[in-house]
């Protein structure tokens, strides 16, 4: 397993993480067994950043794997989330203390490595939002505070909403890390996009993380499933999805995702024939090591016979 530097932070991190949400719903839905099971395989094949949030599963996700880590008592990087709902905004300070006291109780943990902001952020504070102004002004504050207090090592935000509002966050070096969707049914976070282009434009903001020194941690990299090409969800993940950032609903992101199969078959194809061109040059080098062989020993042997 690969592992990378997250940014600012230091944290050594696998490449791939392990989801908690409801959106495969294992930590979630799961059976207790199935759940430690999986956490433990993961931990053995190298993934060490467990990524939960408060809101999953009203708790039940953080619950969950908060029993895993006591009986498992794994070497891990846990990150959890607080998201303010609309009626505590006028104390948005100590609405995040007791989230993060609730998500270290439900965690069993004295602290989590990473606590970052669900909400989005927007221009206007609107859909459930805050504003550059309100997540500089009061939401980064009391993270220090609680980052001061021990009960977080550092602090992050999720980068959904408003893109100027995205950026002048993160412009801002605020925060040590950024929870990005990024994904082949929208790479405009990484990438620029036509102004016709169907889904929402992040506009280059791994560039503005990058500049902040910023960890990412990539969101969504399969569009909560549509680019498995099907709307058919396992039994355990959220029925419905919302999708973040791409089209304007899940089918909508299925039906794009079916026009890359050609792609996928192509690719498929050329795997083929790489593995095959891999298999070939083994032959021959085989087949010059063997003729290198002979050729030594038919010298030893003329030698021996002249002597």
């Amino acid at each position: 397993m690969e592992t990378r530097t997250l940014g600012r932070t230091g944290l050594a991190v696998s490449v791939l993480g392990f989801g908690c949400g409801a959106v495969g719903g294992l930590m979630v839905r799961g059976n207790l067994a199935d759940q430690e099971r999986a956490v433990a395989r993961a931990v053995e094949l190298g993934i060490n950043y467990f990524d939960t949030a408060a809101m999953y599963g009203n708790g039940e996700s953080e619950r969950n794997l908060g029993r895993v880590i006591k009986s498992l008592k794994p070497d891990i990087v846990v990150g959890t989330k607080v998201r303010v709902p609309d009626g505590e905004r006028s104390r948005v300070g100590a609405a995040i203390a007791a989230s993060l006291e609730a998500s270290l109780q439900r965690l069993q943990l004295d602290h989590v490595d990473l606590f970052q902001l669900h909400n989005h952020i927007t221009a206007d504070g609107g859909d459930g939002g805050f504003t550059p102004e309100t997540v500089l002004g009061e939401v980064a504050p009391e993270f220090e505070r609680l980052r001061e207090q021990g009960k977080s090592r550092f602090c992050g935000i999720t980068a959904v909403g408003d893109t100027p509002a995205l950026h002048s966050v993160v412009d801002a070096r605020a925060f040590d890390t950024a929870q990005v969707s990024y994904n082949l049914l929208n790479p405009s976070a990484g990438a620029a996009v036509s102004p016709a282009y169907p889904a929402h434009d992040f506009g280059d903001l791994l560039a503005h993380t990058k500049s902040a020194e910023m960890g990412v941690i990539n969101i969504r990299v399969l569009a909560a499933g549509a680019l498995s090409g099907t709307e058919e969800r396992h039994p355990l993940g959220s029925p419905s999805v919302e999708p973040i950032g791409s089209g304007g609903s899940y089918r909508t992101d299925v039906e794009r995702a079916q026009r890359l199969e050609p792609l996928i078959r192509e690719g498929q194809s050329t795997r083929n024939r790489h593995a095959l061109d891999q298999q070939g040059a083994a032959v021959a080098r085989r087949a010059r090591s063997a003729r290198r062989i002979a050729a030594r020993l038919c010298r030893r042997a003329t030698l021996r016979g002249a002597a």
